[in-house]
């Protein structure tokens, strides 16, 4: 049976524009609420934690390092999820894998507010890490696909939104429930996070499939209904169903409402080695920038402010747990209201512009940060309100400038840019080396804290975001307006400063004719227009542009890469003399501790040099 649409003959149209049918993207929008709905269970749980650790300690009588370990643990445990959500989407589709990374979330909340032992409550934490690996990677992935290109970063950046709306409930829920008794109080803060799972699982009723996971299945007909619903007009929807085909390697001239894939993998098969084995170099561009971003966002520290803001709080100077709790829920505002103002710009200002400001401000604040935290320890019994405020005020503009930029762009940008067919597990690579990296800080935070101080710990996240500012600045092109089906021709050449057909309304986009020597000159601005033919001398001229253009951009590759080397060698020395100093000043720092920071910092200079 062939799809029945006015206006279609073999997936091309043959009839004027139709008129624009209203905002169809509300329908869209609706999807990505209802996708994100994971997000915000995932939030409120790394929220809570942050306050209900201070009773669960109390309560539980637990070390710092059981602690720590119980507070980082569950995105180890996550690293299980995220493994699988690939082939899961995959298999059972982008929708139902949502609902079973509900279904974890529910079972993980119950057992924790059941536990009445640490055993009890890690194996609770381990089933609510699965749910966190799915969620984490289902939820941009779903949005992306569904999404027009036009609105695809500010619906994309809805997970971030209600993981942050998540953190800030929690933050509340620790508030609010720190008032009834140690043994109840800790056990209703992590329960209650059951709730919202429910919801998730009545509203997925109302969801589409991914358009583009229904293509992969052969399913033209269901695809096609689904992308009438969320695009304008019904030469949109054929237009992006056409992208979509070509992307997957279906002949155009198939239009059945179901059809067998031409040369089908199922179920993800033979994916893994295009991905890692034999990548293209455009793929290996882009999961180099995937995996790059997503440790950058991690290893500079966030984590490590939302999981022990309270401990921050009470190492800069507010002493009383009311105080500290206020605090806490003052940054889950702040960090709500940046990522609220910077999902609104994304699509406006562009994925690179925001990483790059973003990436910035951090430095600036964790290097005050640490410095002023530093002061305070260097002078104990003394009120430094100057330093006290200077702690508070640059937390806040710390996870200001991060939810702002890196928050936000990093789903956004690894849900994206890869092949549709890579999609899922590439994405889950991305989401696993994210909760590694976040793991690993917030199960190391507390003993780093002590070994370098707690403002040692802050400058060595300070060099971090430095090295990562430099990494966006080189490897990372714009992705903002591309078709996803498209988004594979910006990679290849490891420079930022991509070829001329990326963002701007109206350049040029270049495309072979079936009859050379023409070329096809297409306005992005207007993808209905008709063509303009140009001559193979004037293709040739700007060929010769371009090989001009790529010499000066290996050039400055080349300078980059001795600036990254400078500035990872300045890195490792500087690192060196902070312990030397450290030592001086008759601060103890353990052998091993040591030897950690010189390793992290030898890593740091090996990851930019490489």
């Amino acid at each position: 049976k062939t799809m029945s649409s006015s206006g279609i003959e073999k997936g091309v149209v043959t009839t004027e524009v139709e008129a624009p049918r209203g905002n169809r993207s509300r329908f869209a929008f609706a999807c990505a609420i209802l996708a994100s709905m994971t997000s915000i269970i995932l939030g409120y749980d790394i929220g809570v934690m942050s306050g209900a650790a201070i009773f669960i300690k109390e309560d539980l009588k637990l070390s710092d390092v059981q602690l720590e370990i119980l507070m980082g643990i569950l995105n180890i445990y996550s690293l299980v999820g995220s493994g699988a959500a690939g082939r899961t989407s995959d298999w059972i589709g982008r929708r139902y894998t949502i609902v079973l990374a509900g279904a974890f979330f529910f079972c993980g909340a119950l057992l924790m507010g059941f536990a009445t032992n640490y055993p009890f409550i890690m194996v609770g934490r381990f089933v609510a890490g699965i749910g966190v690996g799915y969620a984490m990677m289902i939820a941009p992935v779903y949005t992306a696909e569904v999404a027009p290109a036009t609105s695809r970063g500010f619906l994309s950046s809805f997970p971030e939104i209600f993981i942050n709306i998540g953190i800030l409930l929690g933050y509340v829920s620790n508030y609010f429930f720190s008032k009834l008794p140690v043994h109840l109080g800790w056990r209703f803060m992590l329960g209650v996070g059951s709730i919202p799972s429910v919801c998730l699982a009545i509203g997925v009723l109302a969801m589409p499939e991914s358009p583009r996971w229904l293509v992969l299945q052969g399913r033209l007909g269901d695809a096609f209904k689904v992308l009438d619903k969320t695009s304008n007009t019904k030469e949109e929807a054929i237009s992006r169903l056409n992208d979509i085909k070509r992307a997957a390697g279906i002949p155009e001239d198939m239009t059945d409402d179901v059809i067998v894939v031409p040369n089908r993998k199922s179920a993800g098969k033979g994916v893994w080695k295009d991905l890692l084995v034999r990548p293209t170099p455009a793929v290996r561009h882009i999961l180099i920038a995937c995996l790059g971003i997503h440790f950058s966002q991690q290893a500079s520290g966030i984590d490590a402010v939302v999981l022990y803001s309270p401990s921050i709080f009470q190492k800069a100077g507010l002493k009383s747990k009311n105080d500290q709790l206020l605090a806490t829920v003052a940054v889950g505002v702040v960090k709500t209201l940046f990522i609220v103002v910077g999902t609104c710009v994304v699509d406006r200002f562009g994925r690179r512009a925001l990483l790059l400001t973003s990436m910035g401000g951090m430095f600036l604040s964790l290097t005050a940060l640490g410095t002023s935290l530093t002061v305070i320890d260097r002078n104990p019994g003394q009120t430094l309100k100057w330093a006290i405020g200077l702690s508070v005020t640059t937390v806040m503009t710390f996870v200001a400038t991060f939810s702002i930029g890196a928050g936000p762009v990093t789903w956004v940008y690894c849900s994206e840019i890869f092949p549709v067919r890579l999609r899922a597990q590439g994405a889950s690579l991305g989401v696993m080396l994210n909760r590694l990296m976040s793991g690993i800080i917030g199960m190391t935070f507390l003993s780093l804290s002590k070994g370098l101080t707690i403002g040692g710990a802050f400058l060595l996240f300070a060099g971090v975001a430095a090295a990562a500012w430099v990494f966006f600045f080189t490897f990372l092109p714009e992705t903002r307006g591309m078709p996803l089906e498209e988004m594979e021709s910006l990679f290849g050449s490891y420079t930022a400063n991509k070829k001329k057909n990326v963002t701007e309304e109206g350049t040029e986009v270049f495309t072979l004719d079936s009859s050379p020597p023409y070329v096809h000159l297409l306005p992005i601005s207007s993808p209905m227009e008709s063509t303009v033919e140009v001559s193979a001398l004037d293709l040739l001229s700007r060929q010769w542009s371009r090989m001009k253009r790529k010499r000066k951009l290996a050039t400055a590759q080349s300078q980059a890469s001795v600036g990254m080397g400078l500035l990872a060698g300045l890195y490792l020395y500087g690192s060196h003399c902070y312990l030397g100093n450290l030592h001086n000043s008759g601060v103890s720092v353990d052998v091993w501790t040591s030897y950690a920071v010189r390793i992290m910092a030898i890593s740091v200079f090996s990851f930019v040099i490489v």
